[in-house]
Order: C-alpha cells, then structure tokens, then sequence
C-alpha cells in the first residue's frame, strides 16, 4: 500500500448561496458574475448594468427557483459535492496505508477554495492534485478554477508541486457511468421515444474564440449514444441555460423539446453530463420548467435523469481520473 501523507486532492465545484434568500444570492451572483471569464465584457460597462440592473432584479427571482429544490440540509450543489468528497474520502483510506488528503472548495461562495487549501497546508500538503468538477473544459469554469489557484499561490511562500486535471469528458468509466444510468431509468421506468442529451450553454463567441467546450460535449454525447447503442434520429444533444440577447451555442434545450412536442414526439427522457451533481440547473431548469415546456407542446412523458452525485459509479469515475496521479 502506499503512502500519500503529504499529497492533498482538492476537489472543486462552481458554488451555491447560503441560503434560497435574495441577499445571499446578491453576494454569490456579484461573485460570479463579476469573473471576467465568465462574463467577458467591457468591464466598466458590465459593472454598470450588473449593479445597476441585474443585482437589482436577478437576486429575488432566482432565490424563489432555489427554494423549490433546497434541501433540508442546504443546497443540493453542495450537500452532493460534500457527500462526494467524503465518499471519496472513504474509498481513498481504504486503498492506501496513508491516504491522500481531499478537501471541497467552490469557486463562488462557501467552502472557499483559500478555505479548502488551507485546510490542505495545515495537514502538511506538498504535493497537490487538482480536481474541478467539469468534465468538460470552458474557460468559464476550468480555467477560472486555475485563476483562484493562483490567487491564493501568491500569497505562499512554498507553493505545492502542482497537478492539474483540466478534463475528463472521454473518460471511459465516465461515459460508462452515464450508459448505466439512462439503462437503470429506461429498464425501471420504461424506454422513452427520444434521450437528449443536455449541456450548459456558452456564448457562441467564446466558442469563436477558442474555447473547446462544445467540441468537448459533442465527443461525450457521441460516446453516451454509442455505449447505448441508439441511432442519432433518437438521440439529440442540445445547450441549456442561457441568458441575454446574444446568440449562444444551438440547439437549445427549451427549443428542441417544445419542437419535439409539436412534432408528436409523446415521451422524452433528459440526462445533464456536464453536471457532476444535481443542482438548480437540473432540479429546476430541467426537471420542472422544461417537463412544462415538452407537456405544453403535446409531449406526454417527460423524465429527467439525475446527476451522477455521490454515487459509487461517480466515486469509480473519480478514481479513474485521480489514477494517473497516484500510481
């Protein structure tokens, strides 16, 4: 058995509020929104209408969309991430005489990623992996997980050997996790007419301007339909989650599914792998507001299929990926 004493893991995730209440979200979406990786504008003119108008607005709106999927516990982001990691946790002490330290840290909110490496460097880190939670890589959430790295790097005076993960939408175990869900839904529930296959959108621009992100889903999508063994008429990827007047990537997921509808598909089923665990995107943009907008335009079932979570196919999938660090 190994010994991994003085190597951390820090896994990673975006970020939650605090609480399904407008002042939290206030604090989390100034956070986020003001990250030039991910809105990328003319910064003086992006403080103005994020201050002036959308913290004005966006903050109660979407505090209401939190309290229909918060749990008795927190946010369902970061109770997963945090049953995650101590899954992880478990399944490392039992494969190492010394296990590596992991801790959780976010993006925006709490824990902190200065809280999680803190936590790292007082049980004695020189050797840390790095694990964002994305399988796959934007500039919007990969990266700008790197930037809070360095952030807090340069106020150390040793910085830790350092190991990067900055993908795994190809990872074998993880498609095959995907496979194996869409096969536990459809044999418990029943076979669906089509399975599409969603992804948080990104401006078109920031694919222009080369960002890999779509490319990276296409390749998972194309590798979850073939290990289901479907024809590309039954299943179809498409972009969630968009916001504002510019054009993001397509198809877009509310468009698609009202088409389907209209077009006599009666059942559809929806799975989100770019989602590691299950949050509002999911439980509320997906789960609730899009099964409207398919029943709304004729369809007449309509299933989301959860996140990977804390799952043991997700700690399996996660092991596959840390592997190459630890062996």
């Amino acid at each position: 058995m190994t010994d991994y004493k003085d190597t951390g893991i820090l896994l990673v995730n975006l970020g939650t509020p605090d609480a399904p209440e407008p002042a939290a979200l206030r604090r989390y979406l100034g956070e986020f929104l003001s990250d030039p990786r991910v809105i990328d504008r003319n910064p003086l003119l992006w403080k103005l209408v994020l201050h002036g108008v959308i913290l004005r607005i966006r903050p109660r709106r979407s505090a209401k969309a939190y309290k229909k999927v918060w749990l008795a516990n927190g946010s369902p982001l970061l109770v997963y991430s945090q049953n995650l990691t101590e899954r992880l946790i478990g399944k490392l002490q039992n494969d190492s005489a010394e296990s590596p330290r992991v801790a959780l840290g976010m993006r925006y909110g709490n824990p902190s990623i200065n809280q999680a490496l803190e936590e790292l460097q007082q049980a004695g880190l020189s050797r840390l992996i790095v694990l964002p939670l994305y399988p796959q890589y934007s500039a919007t959430t990969t990266a700008t997980t790197f930037d809070a790295l360095a952030q807090v790097f340069r106020q150390w005076r040793q910085v830790p050997e350092l190991h990067f993960v900055d993908s795994y939408y190809r990872e074998p175990a993880y498609i095959n996790a995907l496979a194996e869900s869409v096969r536990h839904d459809w044999q418990t529930n029943g076979e669906t007419e089509r399975l599409l296959i969603s992804f948080h959108g990104l401006p078109e621009r920031y694919i222009k301007a080369g960002d890999p992100y779509r490319e990276q889903c296409e390749d998972t999508g194309e590798r979850l339909r073939l290990a289901l063994g479907l024809d590309e008429d039954r299943c179809q990827l498409a972009f969630q989650s968009r916001f504002g007047p510019e054009a993001w990537i397509q198809p877009y997921t509310d468009k698609t599914l009202e088409q389907w509808g209209k077009d006599g598909v009666k059942s559809v089923s929806i799975i989100a792998p770019g989602f590691s665990v299950d949050c509002l995107e999911t439980l509320e943009e997906l789960a609730m507001e899009n099964r409207d907008i398919f029943l709304d335009a004729g369809g007449e079932s309509y299933r989301y299929i959860g996140a990977l979570n804390d799952s043991d196919a997700h700690i399996e999938v996660l092991m596959e990926v840390l592997r190459p660090y630890l062996d």
